[in-house]
């Protein structure tokens, strides 16, 4: 039986929320899944970028770079219409650089308290670089409106005050699949994973000493 290699893929995060969703994305293709936890110390990539698709490129380009192999990246955020699109590409850092979740949600809490215009969207600009530079880019967006207050448990991030009309809930009520099938992130990934084939291609004609990497662990099971 002809078993398919499975390609070795770092996702340049280490939020373990984050790779497990990017996980279930690309659960049924034949790579295997890596964030920097996996690695030894790398540098931080300082995300001074304008844009979202600046931001997922140079995190996903270093890391291709740094550990020599095919690298993905996602800049993501919360774009907010009453915050003239605060927080954007700063989401991450909105309450400062080492705030938790919660904290981030409780500052826009408070900056949207009194607004009527609830209206928000998700953005997401997926980066798949390889180590010489070169990289595709995939992006989506999901709109929803910004809740009073937090609701839900699952997700990370902004997830509890963002309500998604299509299922009546924010994204920290949805299951994973559910999310998966509407979020940004989602929909980014929805696109890459319906030309992966050709993906995978242009892997391995731009990683040629690369093109067996596979995990030997995992070879044999379906």
């Amino acid at each position: 039986m002809n078993i398919q290699k499975k390609i070795t893929l770092v996702i340049a995060t280490r939020n373990k929320g984050k790779t497990e969703e990017i996980r279930s994305f690309l659960k049924d293709y034949p790579v295997h899944i890596k964030n920097l936890e996996d690695f030894g110390p790398i540098p931080e990539v300082i995300e001074d970028g304008d844009t979202f698709d600046e931001n997922a490129y140079k995190k996903a380009s270093f890391t291709a770079r740094v550990l020599g192999l095919p690298a993905l990246a996602d800049d993501s955020g919360l774009v907010v219409d009453a915050l003239n699109g605060a927080p954007g590409v700063h989401s991450a850092r909105y309450a400062g650089a080492d705030a938790t979740d919660q904290e981030r949600v409780a500052k826009l809490l408070s900056e949207m308290k009194g607004i009527k215009n609830r209206n928000a969207a998700f953005e997401c600009v997926i980066s798949l670089a390889v180590p010489q530079g070169s990289a595709l880019t995939y992006d989506a967006r999901c709109e929803g409106l910004i809740t009073e207050a937090a609701k839900g448990e699952n997700g990370f991030g902004y997830d509890p005050v963002f309500h998604c009309q299509e299922f009546g809930k924010t994204f920290a009520e949805l299951t994973l699949e559910e999310k998966g099938r509407i979020s940004h992130r989602g929909k980014a990934f929805a696109q890459l994973t319906q030309e992966f084939d050709k993906v995978m291609i242009w892997i391995n004609q731009n990683m040629p000493r690369f093109s067996s990497i596979h995990d030997d662990e995992n070879s044999g099971k379906q």
